[in-house]
């Protein structure tokens, strides 16, 4: 999968491509309400990778992240073949969570959904919360710059 820089409201976001597939729809023919939230997951993911922090190097590294809060606004359907993007981008504001704004927006410019998500970054063997998030990803990543780290 090949991820792409695009413009999405004033900000350069991190996104990847995906297709709606029918396995994906619910009963209304339009695509189910849940996997908006896994398409959300899934570019997140990808970002991490982009940025040299894959999964399997936070949990070496003995950190993990954390949701703690989830928004998301339907705005239009997305139907059987739609071709989309899903963006996400950092935003840092010190402490220990950030937030990670998301589009998932068709080929043609319209934004389906915008997902917000509040998270952190968890130390595995204390089970708690890093006080610096970003000054820890900052440390492992390979891409810092893909992390809206510098």
């Amino acid at each position: 999968m090949r991820a792409l820089r695009e413009q999405v409201e004033g900000f350069m976001a991190f996104s990847v491509p995906i297709t709606v597939r029918g396995y994906e729809l619910d009963i209304n023919g339009h695509l189910n309400q849940a996997v908006y939230l896994q398409y959300a997951e899934h570019a997140r993911w990808e970002l991490l990778r982009e940025g040299g922090v894959p999964g399997e190097k936070m949990v070496a590294a003995g950190i993990g992240p954390v949701v703690l809060e989830t928004t998301i606004k339907y705005l239009r359907e997305l139907h059987l073949g739609d071709e989309v993007t899903v963006s996400c981008e950092f935003e840092w504001s010190g402490g220990k969570v950030f937030t990670m704004r998301q589009f998932i927006t068709k080929m043609d410019g319209t934004v389906s959904d915008q997902v917000d998500v509040v998270s952190g970054i968890l130390d595995l063997r204390a089970r708690k919360l890093i006080a610096d998030p970003r000054e820890r990803l900052l440390e492992i990543a390979d891409a810092p710059e893909v992390l809206g780290l510098r």
